[in-house]
């Protein structure tokens, strides 16, 4: 199928929508007009007819019912058995002063017929026109019959035939160039925003999508593209350093792993000591890799929607002491202090999930505590949820830096950094676990330390 400009189509729509509009005015004015002619001749002819029977009970009768026929355009006839006893002395193309046989016998059937009132239309011979009657019964066996011509509405039509098809072109003319004007109007920011659409999806996302439209909508479209751009600079960027980084931490640990290998092999294979040392470290990086690898994958998963969630009951104290115990050795050896304020209380969740969680956001902490080294977690209950917090003591989070930390890889500093423990993977990890409980999340920051936390509903 062949497809047209958005200009194309709705100049073509306005154009054709104006000819259909003023050609359905045209025909109706024509067919109407006369119809309408006839029932307004009709009308006026009935309260005439009432008023001709009161002048005709006055003296001067006769000079009334002719100023009554020269001013409304008609002819009066009066007629007493046949005979007439008084007739408009006027004889325009309305009258009936030379009429016809059928007129005659249309009259006399009428008179005969003992109806009070008769309308004809009938064409008279002498002028070639069409006449309207209306004949009327008086008391005393008298009738009036008034006439008049319907020529006028033909007329009429005619001239409003003529006046209408030069207004019609003149009007389509304006409406062909209005139309033009507007689909130009309306095109053209649609126009635009294809263009650098298309410069969009070349990977440049410097384009804004900004004109001097006044369409709300168009307005509302080139507002949400440029999110939408914003948001794809940022995933590229984000993918950019997702590879940089995820690069550096399989590169490190499969250099190290190369080396120790290496020593094994060539150096310490015949030292037990040496080669359990190197060993050891091959473990430990091939561990490190194990765990980055299964960071990816788990968020790879939640966010395309394929982990389904085990929710029980179990509670909730007990999991985070369980918890904070598997960080004993950084306390023991490193001088790292968990503060933990909680009570025991039972949640529904998936607990491994909710695990994940609490234990990501307390190695986070470690990572980005100040030089005191202290951690706290708080569990606080509300009415309708109980809320986690976990509390570092570090120098805060950037405002502009809050909408990014939970971002894969995203570093307060805009440069990598290899955190002391972890993947770098973790909040993002929390983030994607929270929505699919749906359960609110978030953080605080200053410059004495910042805390996560999230809600668990009740």
């Amino acid at each position: 199928m062949r497809k047209s400009s958005f200009k194309n189509q709705i100049w073509l729509y306005l154009s054709v929508f104006s000819i259909v509009i003023l050609f359905g005015i045209l025909l109706l004015q024509v067919i109407s007009s006369n119809l309408y002619y006839e029932l307004v001749k009709m009308s006026e002819i009935k309260d005439i007819a009432s008023e001709v029977e009161m002048l005709y009970l006055k003296k001067d009768y006769d000079v009334l019912l002719n100023k009554l026929s020269y001013e409304k355009d008609i002819c009066i006839e009066i007629t007493e058995k046949s005979d007439i006893v008084y007739s408009t002395d006027s004889a325009s193309r309305g009258c009936f002063v030379h009429s016809s046989e059928d007129i005659n016998n249309k009259k006399t059937e009428f008179m005969l017929s003992g109806e009070y009132t008769k309308t004809y239309k009938v064409n008279d011979p002498i002028y070639d026109n069409k006449l309207l009657i209306y004949g009327v019964k008086i008391d005393n066996g008298k009738f009036v019959f008034i006439s008049t011509s319907l020529e006028p509405a033909n007329y009429t039509a005619r001239l409003l035939e003529r006046q209408l098809l030069i207004i019609t072109i003149i009007i389509f003319i304006l409406a062909f160039i209005v139309s033009y004007i507007l689909s130009k109007k309306f095109s053209k920011p649609l126009e635009n925003i294809n263009k650098l659409s298309k410069i969009l999806s070349k990977g440049d996302y410097t384009v804004d999508f900004k004109s001097k439209s006044d369409i709300k909508e168009i307005s509302e479209l080139e507002s949400t593209l440029n999110n939408l751009t914003k948001e794809l600079s940022k995933t590229e960027n984000l993918r950019r350093e997702l590879l940089a980084n995820v690069s550096h931490d399989l590169k490190t640990p499969l250099t190290i792993i190369k080396a120790n290998a290496e020593m094994v092999k060539d150096i310490t294979y015949k030292n037990k000591e040496k080669r359990d040392n190197n060993l050891d470290t091959i473990t430990e990086e091939v561990d490190r890799l194990n765990l980055l690898v299964e960071d990816i994958l788990d968020l790879s998963r939640m966010q395309s929607n394929s982990i389904n969630l085990e929710i029980s009951e179990f509670n909730l104290n007990r999991l985070i002491k369980s918890i904070i115990k598997r960080f004993k050795i950084l306390c023991d050896n490193d001088g790292y202090s968990i503060d933990y304020n909680g009570f025991d209380l039972d949640v529904k969740a998936d607990k491994k999930k909710i695990e994940q969680v609490i234990y990501n956001l307390i190695n986070n902490a470690i990572n980005y505590t100040g030089d005191n080294k202290k951690i706290y977690v708080n569990l606080i209950e509300n009415k309708d949820f109980i809320r986690v917090e976990v509390i570092d003591t570090g120098s805060g989070i950037k405002k502009e830096d809050l909408s990014y930390i939970w971002d894969k890889y995203y570093k307060v500093d805009k440069k990598y950094k290899r955190v002391t423990y972890g993947t770098g993977l973790g909040l993002s990890i929390v983030k994607n676990i929270l929505i699919l409980h749906n359960f609110n999340y978030g953080v605080e920051t200053s410059k004495k330390g910042t805390k996560f936390y999230f809600d668990i509903k009740k």
